[in-house]
């Protein structure tokens, strides 16, 4: 198990777009959730019947300090139309960022509804000199719990002293 501290941040980044409501932190440092969310893309398509929204081509999606890039989201809304978000999917090339600390994988996906996240493909997760790695990283926002599986690899910078 990691400890979800570090992934929180990372994880809150998906849901930018998703949880207006929420609270949380990024990075270790406060975020100010209310702010407003953009979105660019090279294009956007939008199918009402089944309820999903595909941004693609060079996707940037920001909040405050945070963004998140990827070549394609996949934003599905819950039933009853586009005021609620159930779930997001990143996909190619997926950058979370927030100051300097940063995750990279080759897709993401978070449902709002159970609060679990998944990052997939060649995950690697940077805080300061602090890195972890692996095939896949799984948090739950609800219970806190975070889970890296895959040939984990870590490195941990010893803290300075004062």
């Amino acid at each position: 198990m990691i400890r979800p501290g570090l992934l929180l941040p990372v994880i809150l980044s998906l849901a930018l777009a998703a949880s207006a409501g929420a609270q949380g932190t990024g990075f270790g440092n406060a975020q100010d959730i209310k702010q407003p969310v953009e979105v660019t893309a090279d294009t956007l398509s939008v199918d009402q019947k089944t309820g999903k929204a595909t941004f693609s081509g060079n996707v940037l999606i920001g909040q405050g300090a945070m963004r998140l890039s990827a070549d394609s989201v996949t934003v599905t809304y819950a039933q009853g139309g586009q005021s609620r978000i159930r779930a997001l999917h990143a996909e190619g090339n997926v950058t979370l960022v927030s100051g300097e600390d940063a995750a990279e994988a080759k897709a993401a996906d978070y449902d709002v509804e159970s609060g679990n996240v998944v990052l997939t493909g060649d995950v690697l997760l940077t805080q300061g000199g602090n890195v972890l790695s692996g095939d896949k990283v799984t948090v739950n926002l609800t219970t806190g719990t975070a889970n890296a599986s895959g040939r984990v690899r870590s490195v941990l910078q010893p803290g300075s002293r004062q």
